[in-house]
């Protein structure tokens, strides 16, 4: 008890209270959703923020005091982003043999996926830079982060929308997909990739390992596609 009691004293008066805080919060989230048996409303990154949010608000801290503490889960994202190479090679021959299918659905999620959101920001009135900032939600943090960057955005809006879009996406995937019967677990896997990068790849693992496995596929690809397009739609459109 004195050592625990130690342990938090020190982390009280450190930045690591809020790494600590976030891992606890998200071990705590996942074995929920496991004891539930993982439903698509329990989304472990989802229940992680319901629990995270009143603990700031309470605490009154601001993003950039807990951001300073979490900062290497952000670290992490880096290696995590590389590591998408892994799934690409590992199914290298599956993507040779449905190269056209696959190029096809990369290229129509992915302009639906920026373009709409440009569009729909446009139509809205939003200002620029939250226009921006949302083009590139549907890639995966660390490649969006340095899209909104490039194009005038706000990193630190990009972040929570590209969260947002993850978090919507593994939520409404499954029943989405019953709704509209879709069975082809290689095609339910590739669209929640493109759509909703690595929560919603998570959540297809979860769902079936093959669904998992296209969707990280799409998640890279889609990557490497939306550095590339976002740009272009942002001059075309904006």
């Amino acid at each position: 008890m004195t050592d625990v009691a130690s342990l938090w004293s020190y982390l009280a008066t450190s930045p690591l209270i809020w790494l600590t805080t976030t891992i606890l919060a998200y071990l705590v989230a996942d074995g929920v959703a496991r004891q539930l048996g993982n439903p698509p409303w329990a989304n472990p990154v989802l229940l992680s923020v319901l629990l995270i949010a009143p603990v700031l608000w309470l605490t009154q801290t601001d993003y950039t005091t807990y951001f300073e503490g979490a900062q290497f889960v952000h670290f992490l994202l880096g290696p995590a982003t590389v590591a998408l190479a892994l799934p690409l090679w590992d199914n290298r021959d599956t993507i040779r043999t449905s190269v056209a299918p696959i190029v096809l659905a990369l290229l129509t999620g992915s302009i639906v996926a920026a373009g709409s959101a440009i569009i729909l920001a446009r139509a809205f009135g939003l200002p620029m830079e939250v226009l921006l900032s949302l083009a590139p939600k549907s890639t995966t943090a660390p490649v969006a982060l340095g899209i909104s960057e490039a194009i005038g955005g706000i990193p630190a809006l990009t972040a929570v929308l590209v969260i947002m879009t993850g978090i919507i996406g593994a939520v409404t995937v499954t029943p989405l997909m019953n709704l509209l019967r879709i069975t082809d677990w290689r095609a339910r896997g590739f669209a929640v990739g493109v759509a909703a990068h690595g929560i919603g790849t998570a959540r297809a693992f979860q769902v079936n390992p093959l669904a998992g496995a296209y969707a990280g596929i799409a998640m890279a690809l889609n990557a490497l596609l939306t550095s590339l397009i976002v740009p272009l739609l942002v001059r075309w459109l904006v």
